[in-house]
C-alpha cells in the first residue's frame, strides 16, 4: 500500500503527498470508533483509487501533536511576534513557549514590523531579544518591508515541518509570502478599533518551501495550559528550571518557600522580572484549573 504525509485538511477531506503526487482521500469509518482523526501532518497509509483519490487505512505514530492548530509531527515552531502594531507581548510569547515545550517542539522566535520602530521601541526590543537569547532561545529580528532576516530565517526551515504561529496581525501570512511569492496567501489590516489583525487563514496546510514544509496557522489571543501539572511547569521555563536545582527544597513551587534560588535570582536580575511574574500566574492560572471529567 502507498503511504504518503497529509499536507491539507479541509471538509472531511485529506490531501496526501506521495511519491505519485497529491491524493484527495477520506478516513475509513474505523478512524471514527477509534476517536482518532487524522491530522496534517501525519504519515499515513492509503489505498489509491482512481484520479487521484483514496482512502486513508493507517495513521503512522505521531511523535507529537498540536490541538491548536490541529497539526501533527511537528519539528519546530516560529513563532511570529511583531514590535508594534500589535505591542510585542511578553506573556503571550511565553504562553506560546511553555506550550511549545511541553509537545517537544523546538522554538524559534521572529519578532516582525522592525521597520517600523521608533528608536526607543527598537532598543526596547533588542533588550528583549538579549534576554530569551541568554536563555538559550533563538531570536531573529524581520522586516517583510526592508527583507532584513528573511535570508537568516530560510537555513532553520530546511528539512523540517515548520508550524508559523504567534498573535493575529503580526505578519505570518506577508512572510510566507516574502519567502515564497508563489503562496499568495491572503493577508488582512490591522483593525486600529480592535489592535489586532483580522483571521485570514482558514484551514491549517503543510506548504513546501525549500526542501521543508511549512504550515501557515491561525493566529490565537489566548491558550490554555491543558494537560500541564503545577509541578511540570517550572520545567518550560528553562532558565527558573535550571537555577531552581538550587533551591534548599525539592518541589520548590519559588513563591514563599524560604531559600529558593530562583527568587534570589529575579532579586539579582539573573533572572527576568517578566519571566518570572508570568510563571507565577501562569502557576496561578494551573492551580485555579477547574478538574475535568
Amino acid at each position: 500500500m502507498p503511504e504518503g504525509k497529509i499536507i491539507k485538511a479541509v471538509s472531511g477531506f485529506y490531501y496526501v503527498l506521495s511519491e505519485n503526487g497529491v491524493f484527495q482521500c477520506k478516513g475509513r469509518g474505523v478512524f471514527r470508533k477509534k476517536k482518532l482523526t487524522p491530522l496534517v501532518g501525519d504519515y499515513v497509509v492509503f489505498q489509491a483509487e482512481k484520479d487521484n483519490e483514496g482512502y486513508i487505512l493507517e495513521v503512522k505514530e505521531r511523535k507529537n501533536e498540536l490541538i491548536r492548530p490541529p497539526i501533527a509531527n511537528v519539528d519546530q515552531a516560529v513563532l511570529i511576534f511583531s514590535a508594534v502594531e500589535p505591542e510585542f507581548s511578553t506573556t503571550l510569547l511565553d504562553r506560546f513557549l511553555v506550550l511549545i515545550e511541553a509537545n517537544n517542539i523546538h522554538p524559534l522566535i521572529c519578532i516582525t514590523k522592525m521597520d517600523i520602530t521608533n528608536r526607543e521601541q527598537a532598543e526596547i526590543i533588542q533588550r528583549y531579544k538579549n534576554d530569551y537569547s541568554r536563555i538559550g532561545y533563538k531570536v531573529l529580528l524581520i522586516s517583510t518591508k526592508t527583507t532584513d532576516g528573511i535570508n537568516e530565517l530560510l537555513p532553520y526551515l530546511n528539512g523540517k515541518i515548520s508550524v508559523f504561529a504567534g498573535q493575529s496581525g503580526v505578519g505570518k501570512s506577508s512572510l510566507l509570502n516574502m519567502i515564497n511569492p508563489e503562496l499568495n496567501l491572503k493577508t488582512a489590516q490591522i483593525s486600529t478599533h480592535l489592535g489586532r489583525g483580522k483571521h485570514t487563514t482558514r484551514h491549517v496546510e503543510l506548504m513546501e518551501i525549500g526542501n521543508g514544509f511549512v504550515a501557515d496557522t491561525p493566529g490565537f489571543s489566548s491558550l490554555e495550559f491543558t494537560g500541564i501539572e503545577a509541578q511540570q511547569l517550572a520545567t518550560f521555563f528553562p532558565e527558573i528550571n535550571n537555577i531552581g536545582e538550587g533551591c534548599k527544597f525539592r518541589g520548590c513551587f519559588h513563591l514563599k518557600e524560604p531559600h529558593c534560588a530562583v527568587k534570589a535570582a529575579v532579586e539579582n536580575k539573573v533572572i527576568p522580572e517578566y519571566r518570572y511574574k508570568n510563571y507565577k500566574n501562569f502557576l496561578q492560572e494551573i492551580k485555579e484549573r477547574k478538574p475535568r471529567y
